[in-house]
This record gives C-alpha cells, sequence and structure tokens, in this order.
C-alpha cells in the first residue's frame, strides 16, 4: 500500500511533467535520422545501397561511450553539469535541424549525411546527460516511475517525429517544412531544462581519467564471461535490427504502401505496439527470472519477423500488414524489456553512468550496421529471403544466452559479479587487439568523412585498407576473448 501511495505521488509531482518533456526531447531527434530520413529519400527516389548505407548515421549511438566520461568530468559555465549539458545539446540538435530542413535528398544527399551525422552526434550526447540527470535527480524509491515517464514522453516523441511526420511531410506541408517544425519542437526541452532544478546528491565530479574512463572499464573486463556477454549485448536484439533495418523502404516499395500510409502502420502502429509489449514485458518479469525472461522474449522477437515474410510473399492487405506490425512490435517490446533489465544488472553502481553508456552503445551496432547489408542483401535475393534470413539471425543471441546463464543468475541473485581468474594473458592481447583494431576503424571513418568533403583523393584507398584491417583485429580479438571466456566456463563457473 505504501509502495503504490508512493507511486502514485510521485506521477502527480511537478517533476513528472519535466521528465516527461525531457524524454520528449529524448526522443525526438532518433527517427529524424533514421526512419523518417529513410522515407524522405525513398520517396526522393534515392537508390536502395544508399538508404541502407544511410543507417551509418547513427553510429553516434555505438560510439557514445567514448565521450560520456567527458561530460561527466567537466561542468558548462553556467547552469550546472547536467543542465548544462542539457541546453547545450538542445540548442546545437535545433541548429542541426534546422539545417537539415534548409537541404533535399535530390540535389544536397552529401551535405544532408554529414548535416544527419550531426544532429546523431548531438542527439547521443543529449540521451548521455539525460540517463546521468534521471539518475542524479530521482531518489531510488522514484526511479521506476520516474523512468517509466521519461520512456512515455520518448515514445510519444517517436511517434511525433515518426508517423505524425510522415503524414504531415506526405499530405500537408512536405518534407523540409517538417523539419523545420521538428526544430521547433525541440524548444520545449530547453524552456524546461532551463526551468528545471540541477541535482545535489553530493557526488562530485570525477577528478582523473583513470577515475571517468579506465576504471570503469578495468572493472567490467575483470568480470567471467564479459566477452562472451558483449557478444550477448550486439547479437540479442540482431534479429530485430534486421527486421526494422528497412521496413519503411520495404512497406513503400515491396508492398506498395504511400509515405502516410506507412506513418499510420509502420510508426503510430507500430510504437504504440512496442509501448504495450514494454509495459506487457515488465510486468510479466515481476513472475519470471531475468534468465527465463530473455529467451522467451527473445524468442517471440524472433518468430514475430515471419509476419514481414507473409506480406512480402502474399498481396497488399491493409489487415494482414497492420497485424504483421503489432505483432512483430508487440514482441519486440517485450524483448526491449527484459534487455534493459539485463542492461542495468550488469551495470556496476559505482560506475553506472559510463557501463550504461557502453552497454547501451553495444546495443546500438545491429540496428545501425545491419543496414548497408539489408541493402544488399535485399538487391541480390529479395525481400522474402531477407525477412526469412532475420527470422534466424535472432537464434545466435539466444545460445549466447543460454552459455551465460549461470553467471547472469549468479549476478541477478547476488549483486555481485564473479571474478575471472584464469587465462589473464590471453585475455590481454584479446582487448589489446580490440582497441588497435578500435583504432584503425575510426581512422577508417575520418579517411570516408575526408573523402566524402573531397579534401584528397588517396582517402578511398586508404579507407579501405583501414576498414579491412581494422574489422580483422577486432574480430580476432572478439573470437579470442570469446572463445577463452568459453573455456573459463568449464574451470570457474559460479555458483548458484
Amino acid at each position: 500500500m505504501d509502495n503504490r501511495s508512493l507511486n502514485l505521488a510521485t506521477l502527480t509531482q511537478p517533476r513528472s511533467l519535466m521528465l516527461l518533456c525531457l524524454g520528449f526531447a529524448s526522443g525526438l531527434p532518433l527517427a529524424l535520422t533514421s526512419g523518417t530520413l529513410q522515407a524522405w529519400m525513398t520517396v526522393a527516389n534515392v537508390d536502395l545501397k544508399t538508404i541502407g548505407f544511410f543507417s551509418l548515421v547513427g553510429q553516434a549511438y555505438v560510439f557514445k561511450f567514448l565521450w560520456s566520461p567527458i561530460m561527466d568530468r567537466y561542468t558548462p559555465p553556467l547552469l550546472g553539469r547536467r543542465r548544462g549539458w542539457l541546453v547545450i545539446t538542445q540548442l546545437l540538435l535545433i541548429a542541426g535541424l534546422m539545417a537539415m530542413a534548409s537541404r533535399d535528398p535530390v540535389h544536397d544527399l552529401s551535405a544532408l549525411a554529414l548535416l544527419a551525422v550531426w544532429v546523431a552526434f548531438c542527439s547521443a550526447s543529449q540521451d548521455i546527460v539525460f540517463d546521468a540527470y534521471k539518475t542524479d535527480l530521482l531518489p531510488p524509491n522514484e526511479r521506476g516511475a520516474g523512468a517509466a515517464i521519461s520512456v512515455l514522453g520518448y515514445r510519444i516523441a517517436m511517434l511525433v517525429s515518426g508517423g505524425l511526420a510522415l503524414w504531415l511531410a506526405d499530405r500537408l506541408i512536405g518534407w523540409q517544412n517538417t523539419y523545420w517544425l521538428m526544430a521547433g519542437l525541440m524548444f520545449i526541452g530547453v524552456v524546461v531544462a532551463l526551468l528545471a532544478p540541477e541535482p545535489d546528491n553530493g557526488i562530485p565530479a570525477p577528478r582523473s581519467l583513470e577515475q571517468a574512463i579506465v576504471a570503469p572499464l578495468k572493472d567490467f573486463f575483470s568480470r567471467n564471461n564479459a566477452w562472451l556477454i558483449l557478444l550477448l549485448i550486439v547479437a540479442y536484439k540482431l534479429g530485430d535490427a534486421f527486421a526494422g533495418s528497412l521496413s519503411t523502404t520495404f512497406l513503400i516499395r515491396g508492398v506498395g504502401f504511400s509515405a502516410g500510409e506507412v506513418g499510420v502502420l509502420n510508426k503510430t502502429l507500430g510504437l504504440l505496439a512496442t509501448i504495450i509489449g514494454t509495459l506487457a514485458g515488465g510486468l510479466l518479469m515481476q513472475r519470471m527470472t531475468l534468465f527465463r525472461a530473455l529467451l522467451w522474449f527473445g524468442l517471440l522477437q524472433a518468430i514475430s519477423n515471419a509476419g514481414y515474410w507473409i506480406l512480402a510473399i502474399t498481396a497488399k492487405n491493409m489487415l494482414t500488414t497492420g497485424s504483421a506490425i503489432f505483432i512483430e512490435n508487440l514482441c519486440g517490446g517485450m524483448g526491449t524489456a527484459a534487455f534493459v533489465a539485463l542492461l542495468m544488472t550488469l551495470c556496476n553502481k559505482s560506475f553506472s553512468a559510463t557501463q550504461f553508456a557502453l552497454l547501451s552503445a553495444l546495443s546500438a551496432v545491429g540496428r545501425v550496421y545491419v543496414g548497408p547489408i539489408a541493402g544488399w542483401f535485399v538487391e541480390t535475393h529479395g525481400w522474402a529471403w531477407f525477412y526469412l534470413f532475420s527470422i534466424f539471425a535472432g537464434f545466435p543471441g539466444l545460445l549466447l544466452l543460454i552459455l551465460c546463464r549461470k553467471t547472469l543468475s549468479f549476478t541477478q541473485e547476488t549483486g555481485t559479479f564473479p571474478r575471472r581468474i584464469h587465462y589473464a594473458v590471453p585475455y590481454r592481447w584479446a582487448i589489446r587487439l580490440l582497441l588497435l583494431g578500435a583504432l584503425l576503424t575510426g581512422a577508417g571513418l575520418l579517411l570516408m568523412l575526408i573523402k566524402a568533403i573531397g579534401w584528397i583523393d588517396v582517402a578511398g584507398v586508404m579507407t579501405g585498407y583501414f576498414w579491412q584491417i581494422g574489422a580483422l583485429l577486432i574480430i580476432l580479438g572478439i573470437i579470442i576473448g570469446c572463445w577463452f571466456d568459453f573455456m573459463s566456463l568449464r574451470h570457474s563457473d559460479p555458483p548458484l
């Protein structure tokens, strides 16, 4: 009775509206650099491979852990550490969206790509600060309700920048005016951030690079099965990522709906189903262990991709399409509820900000990098084989989950992390290979940007070498780490 009263009181407090609005500002930019931008390019007759390649715009969400310690370490001169960074990132987002509104995919595709990268970077930065703000502001007994309110704001924003934006662009004001409108809606976040209180929890900012960066990473990679768990985080939503990577283009080109109809079906109905699935998953998890929830919800989200496969082999039908979209997003929402619980379980409270940024960034790898593969796969094999493949793409994550079962159960039951005691030297080499590969891959990304701008001609050749060598080293490091994780399971399974 006391807990329920406390939750009802929390929902009626002024800070609930504040969290709703800040959650709205956090969710608004995502669709504008992914699904909505994809629809804009599809209507403008941009080729499928280029549309698939544009999913790389979102890699800021993958690499946001690299600069999250900086935003934790330094305080802007005005408004405090959290609100100061919130206002800065929101103003930069407004400027980026206004610049995107002044371009079009037909004549300014390269400039639009660079602006989308900038908006994604600022959006990922805002997410970092908002997650830290909620953690610092809310006492432990209010964090559940506060998280639910902010997620509601986030989902409402995705409805606005997804379904509503597509309908407005298709039926009323056009694409560029829609982006101008979305830029104006971002001022909601600025106003609320200026009026919101700055958290005062007595925890000082990190005073050294070791405290801000090295300690959280050292803590995580010293755990048993750390490499298998990281691979699990990447793979668990992989089938979901494949199914959603070209869903807008599939419904327009593959099935034959208009952009406005897709806005109602895929964006509005899909996001509503995701909200329902997330809430249902949270309720069901009260009666299930984390492992069982991850296993059953993961199985459902993989099988639910069969709905898109059915659409690819049957004639256009509004009811069938709506049902397939609703079921896929419902099951995906249930998987998301369990997946977020997994990320929270894996975070050491001493380093929760940096570790959560790292884990959530890894969870975005599938969503960001399957786009180019998806575009090539569809052009080579067609929509039906693509969505059939997406079903089976969800099963490697379930296999990794089974391998990590004892470690996850131990962590959930004890609140501690089993430490690794075997194969110290191979693990060090795995980390070195991973870091070197990441540096070379980053250099390849920089050269690709230089080539797009047209500064030097040699960038195209160098980019290929950096990408290939960097990717090879990353894969080699992961294989070594995962192999010795698997070997260590035979020697030091944590007690249950």
